[in-house]
């Protein structure tokens, strides 16, 4: 409306050679245009030259330069304020753009579980900022620079290990030329510009490297500013996940020496903690869970019987058949465990849940709680399975090593009384696949 406006106002002006007028409808026309994209932005400069030679057009009226001089004050006039105002307008939607980018970043960011999903989120967010056209973020794999991930040029690298060109064996996290390893890997052309960062952490250690290039110009002062604060956001989210992995290693190890002093006191096992640890795991790939559900399922396998350090070596190193009230005592050792894991507030409730209920069974008749079917929390219903297969094809004080086969023979049988059915179809599977790839080797 005010376009339209400004138009008919510089026409009016034009006809009745009124220059005041034709001056403040060009301005006005101006100031609503300018904010706009593309050819609208530009109506000021065209229609203000156009109207003023409109209006010298009738007979009589002698162009004086004061006219033509002012005219081109006018015009300059407008063309800074358009200018102006469009690269105002343009670095105001670059700002828009990087706090959304930001926002979008610190999500995906937060969301990645691995080294791999947060370098990719950080390296997506650039691409689509458009700072440059090849990223790359190189990361460190036993001191060995590779890229982890890339868009571009770059792309075609991803995964490949960067190696010194002189072929010197010496460890290269260190050394500066890094990045010119990285860089050489490209095109001249494709990398006239560029620009290395490197991701430190808080106490200043290296996590990588964060290399953009660009072929037509550098990067701007304010997209460096923006660049460097991804590399300082991948920085804290690597070191934080850096953290937690040495958290969890740590863990692991304290469990896996308790699971050892506790299968050092009930020798009858002979590995059995190891051995269920390792197929457990294998059951839980095999099934496509999650990383970190598959290491609550190993912390429970540690730990599934650590109530029997409560039991009384008289029970639990007994040769013979044990007594109602005996075996009352035995069967408490899930609870025990229970129990005596409550103050380990880091172990996940899918490991309480597997040292708890990992002797209930299918059909409601198992113990502590007598829990049936899908009501027994599934890592307990994957880990008994593995529990009884490992007893029945092992020796005992009271019973000799089974057969594979005769040992998944009676797994198979008790799917749907002992054992959930699906978990015995996959387990068996996955047992026989692990024969049949025995028998090709």
């Amino acid at each position: 409306m005010l376009i339209v406006l400004g138009l008919g106002a510089l026409g009016y002006a034009a006809r009745t050679d009124q220059q005041a007028l034709l001056v403040g409808a060009a301005l006005l026309l101006a100031l609503v245009t300018a904010p706009l994209s593309g050819l609208p932005r530009w109506t000021a400069l065209v229609a203000y030259p156009v109207a003023f030679i409109v209006s010298m057009l009738p007979p009589g009226l002698p162009l004086r330069p004061i006219d033509l001089a002012v005219a081109l004050l006018v015009l300059t006039g407008l063309g800074i304020l358009v200018l102006r105002e469009g690269e105002l307008n343009e670095e105001l939607r670059w700002r828009r753009k990087t706090v959304q980018a930001l926002q979008t970043a610190s999500l995906g960011l937060v969301g990645a579980s691995d080294a791999f999903g947060i370098s990719r989120a950080a390296v997506d967010i650039l691409d689509d900022l458009h700072v440059a056209p090849n990223v790359a973020f190189v990361a460190y794999r036993q001191g060995t620079p590779y890229i982890l991930t890339a868009r571009g040029a770059f792309s075609r690298y991803v995964g490949q290990p960067i190696h010194p060109s002189n072929n010197d064996s010496a460890s290269v996290q260190a050394d500066n030329w890094v990045a010119e390893e990285v860089l050489a890997l490209l095109l001249r052309e494709e990398r006239r510009f560029f620009t290395v960062l490197p991701v430190e952490d808080r106490l200043e250690q290296h996590l990588g490297l964060l290399v953009l290039t660009s072929p037509l110009q550098p990067l701007t002062g304010e997209e460096r500013a923006v660049v460097s604060s991804f590399a300082q956001l991948l920085a804290s989210q690597l070191g934080q996940l850096q953290v937690i992995d040495e958290l969890n290693e740590a863990n692991d190890l304290t469990l896996r020496s308790l699971s050892s002093a506790l299968e050092y006191r009930d020798d009858d096992t002979g590995g059995h903690t190891t051995r269920v640890v390792s197929l457990s795991v294998r059951l839980g790939h095999t099934l496509g869970w999650a990383e970190e559900r598959v290491r609550a399922l190993r912390w429970g396998a540690y730990l599934h019987d650590l109530g029997k350090l409560a039991i009384p070596d008289r029970i639990l190193h007994k040769r013979g058949g044990l007594d109602s009230e005996e075996r009352q005592i035995i069967q408490g050792h899930a609870l025990l465990g229970y129990d005596l894991l409550q103050d380990l507030h880091f172990l996940p409730a899918e490991t309480l849940d597997l040292v708890r209920y990992h002797h209930e069974r299918w059909d409601g008749t198992g113990y502590p709680t007598g829990l049936r079917g899908h009501n027994i929390p599934e890592p307990a219903r994957l880990f008994a399975i593995v529990d009884v297969y490992d007893a029945l094809t092992n020796a005992r004080p009271y019973k000799g090593a089974w057969t594979q086969e005769r040992a998944l023979e009676e797994i198979r049988l008790q799917a749907g009384r002992h054992f959930d059915p699906h978990y015995v179809e996959v387990f068996v599977r996955m047992m026989s696949e692990q024969d049949d790839a025995s028998l090709v080797q």
